[in-house]
C-alpha cells in the first residue's frame, strides 16, 4: 500500500471511530456510493483529493509530499438553526479527530484541517440540507517514488 493510500485510509478510519460515538452517528464513507437520502446523523464523505506539492530532498533521495483530501459534511434538519447546529458540531468533531493526533498514528508527519466552505444543497427526502467541505492537508515523506 502506498504512503498516500495509507494516510487516506488511516484518516478515514479515524473519522469513522471518532464520529461513531455520536447519537445518531453520521454515515462516514470513502469510495462508496452516496445514499440518496441523508441519514439522521448526517453524511461525511472523504474524497481522495490530489497531491499539491512534491519536493525532492537530496542525500539520501526522498520526497516531501503534500496531499490534500476533502472531507464533505452534509446534514439535514427541520430548521436552518437545527441544520447549522448539527453541521457545526460535526465540523468540530472532524477537526478534533484530526488534531488529537496530527500524525494519524504515524501514517503522516502532519495532518492539518483547513477552513470549511459552506453551501445549501437540495437532497431527496429532505426539505433542505446544509453542507461544508473541509480541505485536509496530509504531509509525509517517502524514499520511494513520489507516486508512492
Amino acid at each position: 500500500m502506498s504512503m498516500r493510500e495509507t494516510a487516506i485510509a488511516t484518516l478515514h478510519g479515524r473519522l469513522q471511530t471518532a464520529l461513531a460515538t455520536r447519537n445518531p452517528a453520521p454515515l462516514v464513507l470513502r469510495g462508496e456510493t452516496v445514499p440518496q437520502r441523508l441519514p439522521l446523523g448526517g453524511l461525511v464523505v472523504l474524497r481522495d483529493g490530489e497531491t499539491v506539492e512534491e519536493a525532492a530532498i537530496l542525500s539520501p533521495l526522498a520526497w516531501a509530499i503534500e496531499h490534500r483530501t476533502e472531507v464533505e459534511v452534509t446534514v439535514a434538519g427541520p430548521t436552518p438553526a437545527a441544520r447549522n447546529a448539527l453541521l457545526d458540531t460535526l465540523l468540530v468533531d472532524v477537526a478534533a479527530a484530526i488534531t488529537t493526533d496530527r500524525s494519524l498514528g504515524g501514517a503522516v508527519e502532519w495532518a492539518q484541517p483547513g477552513a470549511p466552505e459552506f453551501e445549501d444543497v437540495e437532497v431527496e427526502g429532505a426539505a433542505a440540507a446544509r453542507a461544508a467541505s473541509v480541505p485536509v492537508a496530509l504531509f509525509f515523506t517517502t524514499t520511494g517514488s513520489p507516486l508512492a
